[in-house]
């Protein structure tokens, strides 16, 4: 199983499980391929668009988990 942490940029979480990405945006993540992105942590992202980062975690690891 892929292993996505707060510290886990978007780019690279995107590379890894290119399945995070409907979830991203439904979070309100919707600058995806902004370059910013790419080396915007999660957190760093989740704080920006004024998220709670442990549910956004939660989100990206029942989807990890599902895809086993």
């Amino acid at each position: 199983m892929v292993k996505i942490t707060k510290d886990t940029t978007i780019g690279d979480a995107i590379q890894a499980a290119p399945g995070l990405v409907p979830i991203l945006m439904s979070a309100g993540m919707h600058c995806i391929g902004c370059p910013s992105s790419i080396g915007e942590s999660i957190e760093e992202a989740a704080m920006v668009h004024g998220l709670d980062v442990d549910d956004l975690m939660e989100s990206i690891n029942d989807y990890l988990e599902s895809v086993g």
